[in-house]
Protein backbone atom coordinates (compact mmCIF):
# COMPACT_ATOMS: atom_id res chain seq x y z
CA UNK A 1 0.00 0.00 0.00
CA UNK A 2 2.82 2.56 0.82
CA UNK A 3 4.80 1.75 -2.58
CA UNK A 4 1.46 2.77 -4.24
CA UNK A 5 0.91 5.98 -2.50
CA UNK A 6 4.68 6.63 -3.35
CA UNK A 7 3.90 6.01 -6.72
CA UNK A 8 0.97 8.25 -6.57
CA UNK A 9 2.62 10.88 -5.28
CA UNK A 10 5.79 10.40 -8.08
CA UNK A 11 3.46 10.36 -10.76
CA UNK A 12 1.81 13.19 -9.58
CA UNK A 13 5.30 15.54 -9.31
CA UNK A 14 5.86 14.30 -12.60
CA UNK A 15 2.48 15.51 -14.06
CA UNK A 16 2.47 18.90 -12.52
CA UNK A 17 6.65 19.19 -14.04
CA UNK A 18 5.00 18.18 -17.36
CA UNK A 19 2.09 20.27 -17.43
CA UNK A 20 4.46 23.11 -16.19
CA UNK A 21 6.97 22.96 -19.09
CA UNK A 22 4.72 22.47 -21.71
CA UNK A 23 5.77 18.52 -23.08
CA UNK A 24 2.76 16.84 -21.23
CA UNK A 25 2.48 14.67 -24.73
CA UNK A 26 5.47 13.78 -24.44
CA UNK A 27 6.00 12.77 -21.13
CA UNK A 28 2.71 11.06 -21.67
CA UNK A 29 4.13 8.76 -24.51
CA UNK A 30 7.06 8.09 -22.36
CA UNK A 31 5.12 6.77 -19.09
CA UNK A 32 2.75 4.80 -21.75
CA UNK A 33 5.68 3.00 -22.96
CA UNK A 34 7.03 2.37 -19.67
CA UNK A 35 4.07 1.28 -18.24
CA UNK A 36 3.61 -1.46 -21.71
CA UNK A 37 7.34 -2.22 -20.95
CA UNK A 38 7.01 -3.37 -17.32
CA UNK A 39 3.40 -5.05 -17.82
CA UNK A 40 5.06 -6.66 -20.99
CA UNK A 41 8.32 -7.75 -20.35
CA UNK A 42 9.29 -10.14 -17.31
CA UNK A 43 13.25 -9.94 -17.67
CA UNK A 44 12.59 -5.99 -16.96
CA UNK A 45 11.21 -6.27 -13.74
CA UNK A 46 13.52 -8.55 -12.93
CA UNK A 47 16.03 -6.21 -13.38
CA UNK A 48 14.32 -3.40 -11.63
CA UNK A 49 13.60 -5.58 -8.88
CA UNK A 50 17.12 -6.46 -8.44
CA UNK A 51 19.23 -5.77 -5.55
CA UNK A 52 22.46 -6.86 -7.02
CA UNK A 53 22.86 -4.33 -9.81
CA UNK A 54 23.68 -0.99 -8.81
CA UNK A 55 22.19 2.09 -9.37
CA UNK A 56 24.37 3.60 -11.57
CA UNK A 57 24.24 0.27 -14.16
CA UNK A 58 20.37 0.71 -13.99
CA UNK A 59 20.37 3.91 -14.66
CA UNK A 60 23.22 3.51 -17.74
CA UNK A 61 20.31 0.73 -18.91
CA UNK A 62 17.64 2.75 -19.11
CA UNK A 63 19.35 5.35 -21.09
CA UNK A 64 19.85 3.28 -24.07
CA UNK A 65 17.13 1.94 -23.90
CA UNK A 66 14.87 5.07 -22.94
CA UNK A 67 17.17 7.14 -25.22
CA UNK A 68 14.84 8.63 -26.96
CA UNK A 69 12.72 9.69 -24.50
CA UNK A 70 11.75 13.51 -23.42
CA UNK A 71 14.35 15.26 -21.09
CA UNK A 72 11.91 15.49 -17.96
CA UNK A 73 11.31 11.94 -18.34
CA UNK A 74 14.93 10.70 -18.59
CA UNK A 75 15.84 12.91 -15.68
CA UNK A 76 12.92 11.55 -13.79
CA UNK A 77 14.15 7.72 -14.28
CA UNK A 78 17.64 8.81 -13.18
CA UNK A 79 16.31 10.35 -9.81
CA UNK A 80 13.93 7.47 -9.39
CA UNK A 81 16.89 5.22 -9.70
CA UNK A 82 19.41 7.44 -7.57
CA UNK A 83 16.26 6.94 -4.81
CA UNK A 84 16.70 3.41 -5.27
CA UNK A 85 12.50 3.42 -6.40
CA UNK A 86 13.74 1.88 -9.74
CA UNK A 87 11.17 -0.88 -8.70
CA UNK A 88 8.20 1.27 -8.89
CA UNK A 89 8.28 2.51 -12.58
CA UNK A 90 5.15 0.61 -13.29
CA UNK A 91 3.51 1.52 -10.56
CA UNK A 92 4.41 5.08 -11.41
CA UNK A 93 3.47 5.20 -15.30
CA UNK A 94 -0.02 3.22 -14.30
CA UNK A 95 -0.72 6.36 -11.95
CA UNK A 96 0.31 8.55 -14.24
CA UNK A 97 -1.81 7.65 -16.86
CA UNK A 98 -5.02 7.23 -14.13
CA UNK A 99 -3.94 10.92 -13.00
CA UNK A 100 -3.80 12.60 -16.81
CA UNK A 101 -6.95 10.95 -17.20
CA UNK A 102 -8.25 12.78 -14.30
CA UNK A 103 -6.64 15.89 -15.29
CA UNK A 104 -7.96 16.05 -18.96
CA UNK A 105 -11.51 14.87 -17.65
CA UNK A 106 -11.83 11.23 -19.30
CA UNK A 107 -13.63 8.92 -16.91
CA UNK A 108 -12.38 5.12 -17.81
CA UNK A 109 -15.30 2.61 -17.50
CA UNK A 110 -15.49 -0.71 -18.21
CA UNK A 111 -18.17 -2.42 -19.91
CA UNK A 112 -18.56 -6.34 -19.77
CA UNK A 113 -20.80 -8.80 -21.39
CA UNK A 114 -21.86 -12.27 -22.32
CA UNK A 115 -21.37 -11.32 -25.91
CA UNK A 116 -20.45 -8.13 -27.75
CA UNK A 117 -23.47 -5.73 -27.48
CA UNK A 118 -24.83 -3.93 -30.24
CA UNK A 119 -24.29 -0.50 -30.66
CA UNK A 120 -27.64 0.28 -30.31
CA UNK A 121 -27.65 -1.24 -26.93
CA UNK A 122 -24.23 0.21 -25.82
CA UNK A 123 -25.37 3.30 -26.67
CA UNK A 124 -28.35 3.03 -24.62
CA UNK A 125 -26.34 2.00 -21.32
CA UNK A 126 -23.61 5.01 -21.71
CA UNK A 127 -25.85 7.26 -21.86
CA UNK A 128 -27.65 6.22 -18.78
CA UNK A 129 -23.68 6.35 -17.41
CA UNK A 130 -23.08 9.62 -18.81
CA UNK A 131 -26.01 11.21 -17.26
CA UNK A 132 -24.22 10.72 -13.87
CA UNK A 133 -21.14 11.36 -14.85
CA UNK A 134 -18.53 14.05 -15.07
CA UNK A 135 -16.53 13.90 -17.97
CA UNK A 136 -15.68 12.06 -21.23
CA UNK A 137 -16.08 8.72 -20.68
CA UNK A 138 -13.45 6.17 -22.53
CA UNK A 139 -15.27 2.94 -22.73
CA UNK A 140 -13.51 -0.88 -22.53
CA UNK A 141 -15.34 -3.67 -23.35
CA UNK A 142 -14.24 -7.08 -22.07
CA UNK A 143 -16.27 -10.42 -22.70
CA UNK A 144 -16.88 -13.04 -19.85
CA UNK A 145 -19.23 -15.67 -21.49
CA UNK A 146 -19.50 -16.87 -17.47
CA UNK A 147 -22.34 -13.81 -17.31
CA UNK A 148 -24.52 -15.82 -19.45
CA UNK A 149 -26.30 -12.40 -20.41
CA UNK A 150 -26.84 -9.21 -19.18
CA UNK A 151 -23.41 -6.87 -18.38
CA UNK A 152 -21.70 -5.41 -15.66
CA UNK A 153 -19.97 -1.60 -15.47
CA UNK A 154 -17.33 -0.85 -13.99
CA UNK A 155 -16.00 2.46 -12.79
CA UNK A 156 -13.29 3.94 -10.69
CA UNK A 157 -15.18 2.07 -7.58
CA UNK A 158 -18.19 1.49 -8.38
CA UNK A 159 -19.85 -1.61 -10.08
CA UNK A 160 -22.97 -2.18 -11.83
CA UNK A 161 -24.10 -5.55 -12.04
CA UNK A 162 -26.54 -6.60 -14.20
CA UNK A 163 -26.00 -9.69 -15.23
CA UNK A 164 -28.10 -12.97 -15.48
CA UNK A 165 -25.42 -15.13 -12.97
CA UNK A 166 -25.80 -12.90 -10.61
CA UNK A 167 -29.45 -12.75 -10.73
CA UNK A 168 -29.12 -16.56 -10.93
CA UNK A 169 -26.82 -16.41 -7.46
CA UNK A 170 -28.71 -13.97 -5.47
CA UNK A 171 -32.25 -16.15 -6.50
CA UNK A 172 -30.23 -19.08 -5.20
CA UNK A 173 -29.28 -17.79 -2.23
CA UNK A 174 -33.36 -16.48 -1.66
CA UNK A 175 -34.45 -19.99 -1.98
CA UNK A 176 -32.04 -22.20 -0.23
CA UNK A 177 -32.76 -19.85 3.43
Amino acid sequence: MNSTKAASRYAKALLELAIEQGNLEKVSADMAYMHKVCSEEKEFVILLNSPIIKSDKKISIFNSLFGDFDRLSSMFIDLIAKNRREYMLGDIAASFDAQLKAHKGIVPVTLISAKPLNAKTKDMIMEKISASVKGKLEVNEEIDESLIGGFIVRMDDKQIDASIATQFKNLKQRLTR
